[in-house]
């Protein structure tokens, strides 16, 4: 259980990456821009209590953003929690249920699966969920401390689903980003040998594959080409494995340079290299093979 659990923290934080700091700090810098433009607003509405509520929220957001500066990104996430927790409910009470501010809350969902291990992420969800209820019920039983008119209402109301709108949208955005991001990634990986850049054996077999099914359905004639490097055991004995994946890795890109753009070159395992020529008979891949640097 407890190694599990381990495995499970430490794949939530690599899965965190860069983007994903980058995303909360732009976060803390939107955020902080509302709660100025809700100074104003409020100021604008005659209610300073909330207004100078806005200032405090505004210096949480900037201390988060320089948490996550300074890489403090367990103390800026909890920063961001209380001021969107105390905050939701300090609006809600003194204006009504229906100023939105009920919203913001409801963003944290998709972001304490990114935060947090999955078992805990579900315990937060939960206490969440109790949470937002207790705002709800408890503004069925009491008035707004501080009611503003029916327009004004109305319109912070607007401002807050815009907001969190918008918010919820570019996350969206941002998390779909991700996820092609990782598709693309494990593509690569499933078809290219990560220390030539060239194919990998399984795709090179693909290929093959593919070009000799070309062939006995239409004729098309390919050739194909199996190197090795001489004595590269020899190579990896007197200067190491680490110069021995240089010189592998000046093969590999030195091989397609000698080729026509069609043809095709994988890694067919340690110091052997697959070449596929499409459209090719043997007289031409023999000029090919023979026609290569000395």
């Amino acid at each position: 259980m407890d190694s599990k659990h381990n495995m499970s923290g430490s794949w939530t934080q690599r899965e965190r990456g860069p983007e994903f700091w980058k995303v909360a700090r732009l976060a803390c810098q939107l955020a902080g821009t509302v709660d100025v433009s809700f100074f104003f607003l409020f100021h604008i509405l005659d209610s300073p209590i909330l207004a100078w509520i806005n200032v405090i929220s505004v210096a949480i957001y900037v201390a988060a953003y320089c948490a996550l500066e300074r890489k403090q990104n367990r103390l800026a996430i909890r920063l961001i929690w209380l001021e969107v927790i105390v905050h939701s409910a300090l609006g809600t009470i003194m204006i009504g249920w229906g100023s939105g501010f009920h919203y913001y809350l409801l963003m944290f969902i998709p972001a304490l699966f990114v935060t947090m291990p999955f078992q805990k992420a579900v315990l937060a969800l939960a206490g969440l969920w109790l949470y937002y209820v207790g705002l709800d019920i408890l503004m069925w039983s009491i008035e707004p401390v501080q009611p503003i008119s029916s327009s004004a209402l109305l319109g912070v109301h607007l401002f807050n689903l815009s907001i969190v709108f918008a918010m919820f949208s570019y996350l969206s955005y941002f998390y779909l980003s991700m996820v092609l991001s990782a598709q693309r990634k494990l593509r690569l990986l499933a078809t290219v040998d990560s220390l030539t850049g060239l194919f990998n054996r399984r795709h090179g077999s693909y290929l093959a594959e593919k070009e000799i099914a070309r062939f006995q359905r239409a004729g098309h004639p390919v050739a194909f080409m199996l190197l090795d490097v001489d004595h590269f055991k020899s190579i990896n004995d007197r200067y190491g494995h680490d110069i021995g994946d240089r010189v592998l890795t000046q093969i590999g890109q030195l091989i397609p340079e000698q080729l026509r753009t069609q043809d095709l070159v994988a890694r067919w395992g340690g110091e052997e290299f697959l070449i596929i020529l499409p459209d090719t008979d043997i007289s031409s891949a023999l000029a090919s093979a023979y026609s290569g640097p000395s």
